[in-house]
């Protein structure tokens, strides 16, 4: 997710700068603007203010910033993130080899296997 922060507050710029630094990028690479002023035109848009439309109410923590633009992200590159996942999952349960996990499967039944039949015998035995 890249950010671009065009705030006309001045604290509210830096203060969002200072939040997202590891998400910021210039405007015209980025994903989501994020803005103190409603912008109608532009979906990439996310609206923080203390009006009840805005994307984000202030006031607001550092962590509630970051959940509601993760949101927005996935609602805006929703159609781009599925298929991604997907093909990523695929490609790692076919690189992943089983055989070693079944062996140790395969050693536990025996031993459980062999305990249960002791047990039995043991308590017949008697």
């Amino acid at each position: 997710m890249r950010v671009a922060v065009e705030c006309k507050s001045p604290l509210l710029q830096k203060s969002l700068e200072l939040f997202l630094s590891k998400y910021l990028c210039s405007s015209k690479k980025c994903d989501i603007v994020v803005r103190d002023e409603e912008c109608l035109n532009d979906v990439r848009c996310f609206y923080i203010s203390s009006e009840p439309n805005a994307d984000l109410i202030k006031p607001f923590s550092k962590s509630q910033l970051i959940l509601e633009l993760e949101k927005k992200y996935k609602e805006l590159y929703k159609d781009f993130l599925e298929p991604q996942v997907a093909q990523e999952e695929d490609e790692l349960y076919e690189s992943m080899d089983f055989s070693i996990l079944e062996q140790r499967i395969e050693v536990l039944t025996q031993e459980y296997k062999q305990n249960i039949l002791r047990t039995v015998k043991a308590f017949y035995e008697k």
